[in-house]
């Protein structure tokens, strides 16, 4: 549980060299901070890599990808006010 008290999980799913990527994260990072909610990175390529595709295969076209609670929120960019709202539910 974060320190707002919510137990949601917010995992950003990135390739490396994307700059849109690198923004959500920034993005993210600034907000985690603010909230209290704790945010993961996961590398879909460096995933497949190890064997496990499904993630690249499912959201390898729309990257950047924000899960919350392994739920698709929003892609290619951090939709902040709905994040704030569904965050506070």
């Amino acid at each position: 549980m974060d320190r707002s008290g919510n137990s949601h999980r917010v995992t950003l799913l990135t390739r490396a060299g994307c700059s849109m990527c690198e923004r959500a994260a920034a993005q993210l990072a600034e907000l985690s901070e603010e909230l209290g909610f704790l945010v993961t990175s996961t590398d879909v390529d460096a995933l497949a890599a190890a064997g496990n595709p499904a993630l690249r295969a499912e959201f390898g076209d729309r990257l950047p990808v924000v899960l919350l609670d392994d739920v698709e929120h929003s892609y290619w960019e951090v939709d902040e006010d709905q994040l704030r709202a569904d965050l506070a539910s």
